[in-house]
């Protein structure tokens, strides 16, 4: 018996996360790690030295995951491809080692493991569509070079937000991401925020509210992000906005 189309539609699944939207995920996960031991450090009261140590043990595990992901997509080995599986297990060693360690020093561990895990991004994906033209996904059409630069910077979790006085406003790093193009992104569907989730910008400061991506946002980056990015139409004596610096150094890998 034929089923109907109404019926065939109940069976239909998600596809799962390709390699790279993984590794996008990753960062994430790290940063949401990291923005937990910030509040924990400035916390009132003193936290239980081991308090991080179930979050730390599973992003180990979701690193070694990643790893599997990688290495099941049987990509031919290159130098960069194996440099990416070795700096992910360098996240995993960390993560695993800081599980042991206190507070202030398993964060710094993870300080830097978001922005990794983005770079190993751009660099798999740069990989997957050398192989696999065929098959690399189609890049989000939505998207001009400042929404592309924003995702990356989001990504590498770059991107607080705030209010005071009923003004919103953004804090991140160069190149700098605009309330705009947030609310922009926001509209897409692509950017969220959650609320009072990072560290506050100064002591005794309320805790800022961490900009995050949606999966939408991390499917949509991952169609562009190892893509060179649009030439925006300048107007004379300006300069176009940079890629951010995880960016560029993928891009001078290449």
């Amino acid at each position: 018996m034929t089923p109907s189309p109404a019926d065939a539609q109940l069976f239909e699944v998600a596809p799962p996360p390709t390699p790279v939207e993984r590794l996008l995920h990753l960062a994430d996960q790290y940063t949401q790690h990291n923005d937990a031991l910030d509040l924990l450090l400035r916390a009132t009261a003193q936290p239980a030295p081991d308090a991080h140590a179930p979050s730390a043990q599973r992003l180990a595990a979701d690193t070694q995951s990643g790893i599997k992901a990688i290495q099941g997509e049987r990509l031919y080995e290159s130098v960069e491809l194996t440099e990416t599986v070795m700096r992910l297990k360098q996240l995993t060693f960390l993560a695993s080692a800081s599980a042991d360690l206190s507070t202030g020093m398993a964060r710094e561990l993870t300080a830097l493991a978001p922005e990794a895990a983005v770079s190993c991004a751009m660099t798999l994906a740069s990989e997957t569509r050398r192989r696999r033209w065929a098959t690399a996904p189609a890049p989000d059409d939505r998207l001009n070079t400042v929404h592309r630069t924003a995702l990356a910077e989001i990504a590498c979790g770059h991107v607080v937000s705030s209010s005071s006085l009923g003004r919103e406003f953004t804090r991140s790093r160069e190149p700098k991401v605009l309330m705009s193009t947030l609310r922009s992104l926001e509209t897409k569907g692509l950017a969220e925020r959650t609320a009072r989730s990072a560290p506050a910008a100064y002591i005794g400061g309320p805790p800022l509210d961490r900009v995050r991506l949606t999966s939408a946002g991390i499917t949509a980056l991952a169609s562009v992000i190892d893509a060179p990015p649009a030439r925006p139409s300048t107007a004379p004596g300006t300069t176009p906005r940079p890629l951010p610096a995880a960016a560029q150094a993928a891009t001078r890998s290449r």
